[in-house]
Formats: C-alpha cells, sequence, structure tokens
C-alpha cells in the first residue's frame, strides 16, 4: 500500500482545519492561541484510513498572511493537496498565494474543495464554480477536480474521501523507500522519560529503530531511539509517512525547524547553491541582481541574496539561472525544490529548483558557466547517466553497459561520467578493459548495512576476526564483477570505512578484546595440551565444558591465527613447541636413517598410533617429510 500524505492550503478562514475534523473526527489545532483565536498558526497533523484501508496523514497548514513560512513548511513531502474555498467568499489572496507556493513546490496533484456549500443555494454555487474555474484557468490547478462539501454538515465528505481514495490510487506516485532517507523536521520537542523527539515527512528511504543518523547542519550524530507512524510505535518507517523520531545525544534547544535527518555522511552543508530562479507571473516585483529574499526549502526559512547569473534584473514571468548566496548553512540535494519571498515587506514573488546544491562561486555572464547550468537544468546526457547508474543498486553499471543503455559510443559519455566523478555523484572502479559506476548514495546504503552487519557480528561473536568479504559480496552486490567488489573493499579500507584482516572484514576500530572469559578458556587449552605432551587431544577432550562450547571454539580457532595451538588435522591439536620439538627430534633422526615408520615415531615421543600418525601426515604437509611406498614409513623429504 501507499504511503499517502495529504496536505490543505486556502485562505484564513475558509473552513481548513473543520475540514480536516470532518474527514479525521480530530482538531489539528493543538496551540492553544489556536483554539482561542479560531485560526491555525502553526502546522497541525492528523491521520484517515482510505476505504482500501491504507492510512494517509493529513497536514493542516495556516491561511494567514503572517504565517505563510508554517504554510511553506508544510508543502513539504505532500502528495496531494485540498484547496479549501469558501462558497460565501470565493477565491481570496491567499488561495492565490498558497496556489502560487504549490506550483512553485513541485505539488501536482490538488483537489479543489467548495467548502461552507451549506451557506449558500445551487444558483450561487454553480456561479461560484464557474468563477472558480475562471479564476484558475492559467493555474497547474485549472482541470483538478471539484467537490462541495459542507464541514460544519457533513455534506460531501463521503464523496471527497472517495475522490481522494481515486487519486491516490491513480495519481500518486510511491515514494523511493531504497534510497537515503530524509526527514526535513518541522517540529522539536521532549517528552518526559524519552527525550527529544522531532517530526516530519519522510521524503526517502526507510528509517529503522536503533539506526544511527546525522542531523544537518548541525553536523551531530544521533540514534534512533523509537518511532512512531500516526500515533502508533514502530520499528521501522517508510518513506511518504508522517514520523516522530525519538532521538539521543542531541538536546532539544539545539534543533529547529529546518534541520534535516539523514544517514551520516550522506549529505553536505552549504551556503552556496546554484539554482534555476522564476519570478511568478502575477508578481508586482522586478528582481534586482544581489537582492535580499527569504528563501524556503524543505522545512527552512534563510536570509539569502539572489546573484543572477544571466541577467542584470528579473521581470515576472521571467526564469534566470542564479546563485543564492545564503546567510547560514542548510543541507540540500539537487532537484530541491524552494519559494522566495520578498524581504521587506514581506511577499510571495518566486522559487525554483536546486541545480548544485554544493555549488562554487561563479562568474557573471561567464558562458562556459551558463552552458554547464543549462545542461545540468534541461536534464543532460549526464542526468541520464546519473538516473541510470542510481537505479542500478545493488550492482556497478560498467562503461560498456551505459554506452549499450543510452546508445552513445564510450568515447562519448565518458566526459559526462567524468562530469558525475567530479561532482562526487559517484564512485569509479577501473580494471584494464573497462570502467565501472557505483551511485555514492547507493553506496552508503550498502555500507550501512555491512557496517551494521558487523557491529552485530562482533557483539555476538567478540573472538573472531570479522566476516568474509565474500560472504558480503553474496549478499550485497553478487551482481557486480568480484573483482570490482575487491577494489570496492580496499578502497573503502583505504578510507577507515573498514579493516581487512586477510580475508576477513571488520569494524575499523576492532580488536579482540582478551577478556577475562578469554584468559580462563586460553588457560584451559593451553594446560591440557601441556600435560598431554605428544598424545595430542581432540577438542572433545579439552576439560571446557564450564564454558560455552562457541566461545571455547572461538579461543581454540585464535590461539591456532597466533601460531601458539596447531591443528594436526580436523580436530586433533598441539602446541606449537612440541611441533617445533618433533621436528627437530624427526630430522635427527634423518641423520642416521634413511627412513621413519610410524613404529618408531610412537618410540621417539612414546605416543600412540592415534597421535603418531597425524603427527608424521603434518610433517609431510609442512615438507619435513615425505610418504614413500610403504605406506607405514616416511624419509626425510630432502633425501
Amino acid at each position: 500500500m501507499k504511503n499517502i500524505i495529504i496536505g490543505t492550503a486556502g485562505h484564513i478562514d475558509h473552513g481548513k482545519t473543520a475540514l480536516i475534523r470532518a474527514l479525521t473526527g480530530r482538531n489539528t489545532d493543538r496551540l492553544k492561541e489556536e483554539q482561542e483565536r479560531g485560526i491555525t498558526i502553526d502546522l497541525g497533523f492528523t491521520w484517515f484510513d482510505l476505504k482500501d484501508g491504507s492510512r494517509a496523514g493529513i497536514i493542516d497548514v495556516p491561511g494567514h498572511e503572517k504565517f505563510i513560512n508554517n504554510m511553506a513548511a508544510g508543502v513539504v513531502g505532500m502528495d496531494l493537496v485540498l484547496l479549501v474555498i469558501a462558497a460565501d467568499e470565493g477565491i481570496m489572496p491567499q488561495t492565490i498565494e498558497h496556489i502560487d507556493i504549490l506550483s512553485l513546490l513541485g505539488v501536482q496533484n490538488c483537489i479543489i474543495v467548495l467548502n461552507k456549500c451549506d451557506a449558500a443555494d445551487e444558483e450561487w454555487l454553480k456561479l461560484m464554480e464557474q468563477e472558480i474555474r475562471e479564476k484558475l484557468r492559467d493555474t497547474f490547478i485549472k482541470d483538478a477536480p471539484l467537490v462541495r462539501v459542507s464541514a460544519l454538515t457533513g455534506y460531501g465528505i463521503e464523496d471527497l474521501k472517495n475522490k481522494i481514495s481515486e487519486l491516490a490510487n491513480n495519481k500518486v506516485n510511491e515514494r523511493d523507500s531504497n534510497s537515503i532517507p530524509r526527514l526535513p523536521i518541522d517540529r522539536v520537542f521532549s517528552v518526559k522519560g524519552f527525550g527529544t523527539v522531532v517530526t516530519g515527512t519522510l521524503l526517502s528511504g526507510t528509517l529503522n529503530q536503533d539506526e544511527e543518523l546525522e542531523v544537518y547542519p548541525l553536523e551531530e550524530k544521533c540514534t534512533v531511539r523509537g518511532i512512531e507512524v500516526h500515533g502508533e510505535k514502530r520499528k521501522s518507517a517508510a518513506a511518504g509517512q508522517r514520523v516522530a523520531v525519538n532521538i539521543s545525544s542531541i538536546k532539544k534547544e539545539s534543533l529547529y525547524r529546518g534541520c534535516v535527518l539523514a544517514l551520516p555522511d550522506s549529505m553536505k552543508n552549504t551556503q552556496l547553491v546554484d539554482v534555476s530562479l522564476t519570478l511568478l507571473k502575477n508578481s508586482s516585483r522586478t528582481l534586482q541582481n544581489r537582492a535580499r529574499l527569504h528563501m524556503f526549502i524543505g522545512t527552512n526559512e534563510i536570509l539569502c541574496r539572489a546573484v543572477l547569473l544571466e541577467k542584470d534584473e528579473l521581470k515576472p514571468g521571467e526564469t534566470s539561472l542564479a546563485q543564492l548566496v545564503l546567510e547560514k548553512s542548510i543541507a540540500a540535494k539537487k532537484g530541491d525544490r524552494f519559494v522566495v519571498r520578498f524581504y521587506s515587506p514581506l511577499e510571495t514573488i518566486g522559487g525554483g529548483v536546486i541545480l548544485e546544491p554544493n555549488a562554487s562561486r561563479k562568474k557573471r555572464f561567464d558562458e562556459k558557466t551558463l552552458t554547464e547550468l543549462r545542461r545540468k537544468e534541461s536534464g543532460s546526457l549526464t542526468d541520464v547517466c546519473e538516473l541510470h547508474i542510481k537505479n542500478s543498486a545493488d550492482a556497478m553499471l560498467s562503461l560498456s553497459e551505459l554506452a549499450k543503455i543510452t546508445s552513445n559510443s564510450k568515447d562519448y559519455l565518458l566526459p559526462y561520467l567524468d562530469e558525475l566523478e567530479k561532482n562526487e555523484s559517484v564512485y569509479v572502479f577501473t580494471t584494464n578493459k573497462d570502467r565501472f559506476y557505483w551511485y555514492r548514495d547507493n553506496e552508503r546504503l550498502i555500507r550501512k548495512k555491512i557496517l551494521d552487519d558487523l557491529k552485530n557480528y562482533h557483539e555476538k561473536y567478540p573472538y573472531r576476526k570479522g566476516l568474509p568479504t565474500a560472504h558480503f559480496y553474496k549478499m550485497y552486490l553478487g551482481k557486480s564483477k568480484p573483482q570490482i567488489f575487491q577494489k570496492y573493499i580496499e578502497m573503502a579500507a583505504s578510507l577507515g570505512i573498514y579493516k581487512i584482516d586477510g580475508e576477513f572484514l571488520c569494524l575499523p576500530d576492532f580488536s579482540i578484546k582478551k577478556d577475562e572469559l578469554y584468559r580462563k578458556i586460553e588457560n584451559i587449552i593451553i594446560s591440557s595440551l601441556e600435560s598431554a605432551g605428544f598424545n595430542f587431544l581432540t577438542s572433545a577432550e579439552i576439560p571446557a565444558s564450564d564454558f560455552p562450547n562457541e566461545k571455547f571454539l572461538d579461543v581454540l580457532q585464535r590461539l591456532i591465527d597466533e601460531k601458539v595451538v596447531v591443528r594436526l588435522n580436523n580436530d586433533l591439536f598441539t602446541l606449537q613447541k612440541y611441533i617445533d620439538e618433533a621436528k627437530e627430534k624427526i630430522l635427527k633422526h634423518f641423520e642416521n636413517n634413511k627412513v621413519l615408520s610410524i613404529s618408531q615415531v610412537r618410540d621417539i615421543f612414546q605416543n600412540s598410533r592415534k597421535s603418531a600418525k597425524p603427527l608424521l601426515q603434518y610433517m609431510d604437509t609442512i615438507n619435513i617429510t615425505r610418504k614413500i611406498t610403504v605406506e607405514t614409513e616416511r624419509v626425510a623429504f630432502t633425501s
């Protein structure tokens, strides 16, 4: 089932909160001032169930001009908007401004809700519908469905629910739950006994309890202690859901609306962004170069200056490539939409889309710069390649494959792919025959899974080196070539992400801690093998029944790795010092003899056939002796 976020928009006192109450049975005005004044000041949240069983989150946004910043924050993550228009008043100034904001932020699905229909007769309602269609004919919602309701009496509410279900099923695209999780924070509070809680709409990815996240732009790590979706405790939350997240390690006072929760190192703070900036057609303003503006992006409001790169001024209805110089750091992604309002007086004048979130300063009217930005704006071959690489989540795409997919030569593609590498969008791994590309966000997701697996493994098996690298290849990147996966592991190890120990992978700071239990088991093993001498012991003959068998075997393996203990065959053990002594005695035997039999070994070492034969076989493997025709005899390997 899809996760749907529904929002309201419309002029103050047109009945948005009352409509939500009619749909859900709950009041979203949570502040005392809101309830006393009868207007929504801040964002309100609730939910209701659609007919197919899906639970739709719903956001009530303020309509008053003074609270337009809260409205812009609420639009983030909306899949469907209910534009509420009172039948007794029609379209008002804030209605138009809300429509402009919805358009600038890329909202595509809308239902026009003609509310307070109980206060008008049929003739008036028909006239009002005609007027609405006329005034909206040049907007993105000119063909949006219109539903008559009365939030007061309940008239039309079921029709509205049916229309919401229809659009949710047929028009709303499911969000990507397999990408990097990103949660713009719109509320921060604390709960006694739990600590800091943040809320927001999960734009992408999946959040999981106990995972480590980072708060941008604070660059502070935290751990998810608990998750609630629509008031229910969950182990995880998926893209498109309203989420409350209880986080550790960060105090409420450090956070604010506009912060973003995401995976560690998955975003970068910035104070300079390249954008495509559009001025609204109905704006009364002309935007001058370096004009000071209020920028609304995600749930953030920030002051900035607009540096126009290809014009000296921007007139209503015009678009220009620009750089926004921000007065404080934000974390954003390419393709994020934003709204700008005039600095003073506050008035929505335009908005646009981010082309490069981590930009460098650019020279105005520079044709090379403008060409590069236009290519990013238009969705160039670079973007096409990026999309293919991104969609190949569990495999690295080769240059040859990309050439085939895009119907271009490899030489033609290389400059576009080099741009992705330069922008740090992809990792590149080279072989003699080809180049392989891996989307960095996909790598971060795989990295997180590998690190989580290693953490859990180290906790469960503290005396083991780690997991074989082959395990992770098979588990997460089996569609890629093994040698390319190995190149990735080596690169990641050089960056300190993992640590390689032979064929094993472990956390970078992991080392086997020889605690009290380890030392006790170690002493039992060594003292037992010491006492046994050349009468070698099986693992079952070592008196370690007081210890967990798994831990005992792990310590035994560690002693073998450290060359303290030697495994002669599948289950026969001795100390390395006895092997060294045995080598000396056997070589001394060959000073006066040409062959060595098992019975002679028994005489030399005063042990049984059970130990004598495996000892000779082991001496064969280390090139001290060589078996000859008679099974029971050996000759010196060098003879």
